[in-house]
This record gives C-alpha cells, sequence and structure tokens, in this order.
C-alpha cells in the first residue's frame, strides 16, 4: 500500500523520536515525538484562560496555575498509532513504525485540586477537555480537540495540568500554555492548548470519544475504547546502518544492547532479549529507575558473532503483561506492541 495524500500531510507537521534517543533517561524536547491532529493555534498567553466548569466556574490564568501547589513527574507518552506501519494490511493513518514515544519531566499542578475547587456535582460521569486547536472531522462539524476521563479516572493523583515540559515552559508545538498529562495513557489522552474543562453527567460523544481511538476489528464493529498503553521495550538498534540494506552492521565480538521499556498498566517486572529471531531468550538488566510513569532503561551483553541475526526485545510488567511477538490487527491501527525485530550483520 503506498502513502496517501492525507499520511504525507500529517507526517509534515508530525515527528518520531529517534530510536538512538532511547539512550536519554529524558527525551530532549525536540527529539520527543510529536503528532499534531489539527494546527498549532496562536495564543496571546497573557489573554489565555483556563475555563473550569462544575458547580462553580473558574476562570484560571496561568499565573493562577502556577501559583497553585506544585508538582512534577517523569511521564513516558507513546502514541495510539505507535507501530501502525508494521500492520498488514496497513490501516491508513499517520505511518509510524516504532519511534512514536518519547519521555518528559512534566511540571504543573495537580487536575485534582482545581476540580475539587470547582466542586464536582453529584451525577459527574465525564470530565471533558477540550483544545484550543479546531478541525473537521469527515461528516462533523468544525470542533475543538476534545477527549473525556472517567470522573474516577481524572481525580487520580498523578494527573497534572502540565505548564512545564524537562524544566522549561511547554513548546508551542507540545500545547503551550497549558496541557493535560495522564501518566500511563496514550498519548492522544493528553489534551494540549487546554482551554476549557466541563465536568458533565452523560458520557462524553465528542468526535474523539465517540469515533476515533477505539479498539475495531471490522469497520461495523462498535469498538472498545484505547487507554492505556500496552507493555513494550524498545532496542537502540546497534552498530551502524547500511545504507543499502537497511541492515545494522555490528563488529564481532562484545557488544551490549541497550534500550528502554514501558507499561502504562503496572510498573515493568522484566525484559528479555533473543539474537536468534525468537528462538531462544535470555534477562536483561534493568537499570534507572525514574519513578512509576517513566521508562526503566536495559541493558543485556553479547558476544557478536559473525553472521546473520535478528534481534528482538520483549517486556513484561509486574501484573503479568506481556508484549506479544505480533499484535493483533485492528482498523485504526492502535497499541500494536509486537516484539520490535532488528536485522543485523556481524562482521
Amino acid at each position: 500500500m503506498g502513502i496517501s495524500l492525507e499520511e504525507l500531510q500529517l507526517a509534515a507537521r508530525n515527528h518520531g523520536m529517534p530510536l538512538e534517543a532511547l539512550r536519554y533517561p529524558l527525551t530532549p524536547a525536540g527529539l520527543h515525538y510529536l503528532l499534531i491532529h489539527y494546527d498549532i493555534p496562536a495564543v496571546d498567553a497573557q489573554a489565555w484562560r483556563l475555563e473550569v466548569r462544575g458547580e462553580r466556574t473558574l476562570s484560571l490564568s496561568l499565573d493562577d496555575l502556577r501559583a497553585r501547589p506544585a508538582a512534577e513527574l517523569a511521564a513516558t507518552m507513546e502514541c495510539a498509532g505507535n507501530g501502525r506501519a508494521l500492520f498488514d494490511p496497513r490501516p491508513v493513518s499517520q505511518p509510524w513504525l516504532a519511534e512514536a514515544v518519547g519521555t518528559a519531566r512534566w511540571g504543573g499542578t495537580p487536575l485534582r485540586g482545581v476540580l475539587e475547587e470547582a466542586r464536582v456535582p453529584g451525577p459527574t460521569v465525564d470530565v471533558v477537555f477540550r483544545g484550543l486547536d479546531v478541525g473537521l472531522e469527515s461528516d462533523e462539524p468544525p470542533q475543538p480537540y476534545a477527549r473525556a476521563l472517567r470522573l474516577e479516572d481524572a481525580l487520580r493523583e498523578e494527573v497534572l495540568l502540565a505548564y512545564e515540559m524537562n524544566g522549561a515552559p511547554l513548546p508551542p508545538q507540545h500545547g503551550f500554555p497549558l496541557r493535560l498529562v495522564v501518566p500511563g495513557w496514550y498519548g492522544m489522552t493528553n489534551v494540549k492548548w487546554l482551554a476549557e474543562i466541563e465536568l458533565v453527567a452523560e458520557p462524553f460523544a465528542g468526535f474523539q470519544n465517540r469515533r476515533a481511538y477505539l479498539f475495531r476489528r471490522t469497520e461495523d464493529d462498535a469498538g472498545t475504547p484505547v487507554d492505556r498503553m500496552q507493555p513494550r521495550a524498545l532496542m537502540v538498534p546497534p552498530g551502524v546502518p547500511d545504507f543499502f540494506t537497511r541492515r545494522r552492521v555490528v563488529e564481532a565480538g562484545p557488544c551490549v544492547l541497550e534500550g528502554r521499556a514501558w507499561s502504562g498498566l503496572a510498573p515493568i517486572g522484566s525484559v528479555e532479549v533473543s539474537v536468534d529471531d525468537g528462538a531462544t531468550w535470555v534477562a536483561a538488566a534493568l537499570g534507572d529507575d525514574l519513578g512509576r510513569w517513566a521508562w526503566r532503561g536495559w541493558t543485556r551483553p553479547w558476544d557478536a558473532e559473525p553472521g546473520e541475526h535478528v534481534l528482538l526485545c520483549r517486556a513484561r510488567d509486574e501484573a503479568g503483561n506481556e508484549q506479544p511477538l505480533a499484535a493483533e490487527w485492528n482498523v485504526g491501527g492502535y497499541a500494536n506492541n509486537g516484539v520490535q525485530r532488528v536485522p543485523v550483520t556481524v562482521e
């Protein structure tokens, strides 16, 4: 299947993280993956306000938010479509391979305190988050990008209204002046250019909840929501690339394989590596721990012998969820956490 005009337009404004950047515990902002559904809005930070509608209505400036109790955490963020281009047949949308991920230290104020100040109405079911980016979706009227969380998820202590990324104000492309950060959930949940929060008594029926980001086996399937990140490990491609064959070339002898692993379901428990295309597996050593919501580094020594090899890595979290060799195909191409395969020639 070729690349469509829609996919080319998406790719022009979006980018993935080079897998070499897995070496950084925190991803530099310019290397962190980026997915923008519509346009980057122009925001006057002085005039901007966050409107929060509960039993009370709050109108908060950026200074108001900065004056509130501050919190900071490292969180890995992965696009729900990461790995879409590896499905066969390939769903038509942003053609990610495995690079749509990054980890940042997000700074802001806990969402829970803001919701409590706005007073949660008794019948509240969902909390709706609307951004300033507006676009069209097939037969839908123009609308801002909007997602919702169930009230119990919105009240979790780790959910942030973030105004900083890696110790600096949010860059425009990452949601300046404010974005939602929901650790452990796929990236579409983390609404950028946040302008409005509304507590509602019925399940939110906006396009991004009702029609997008659903696991569907067929076009007629009603689907189930995509939410928490599935376990996944990625490897820094070793050696050097061969431009013509697209394989990696490694010198014979000692070599250290390294990468990162994460899961939104539970902390990472183990990572395994195979150097023979999955015939045998050995345990990797887990490294730095940046906190519950950030990826874990891993390493595994390899005595590289001359010949052709296919390197694999897979993660398992502490709840027993294991990365599959191949993920189940779905219409949207979501959550493809099938194991990464790296063909290598050892010389």
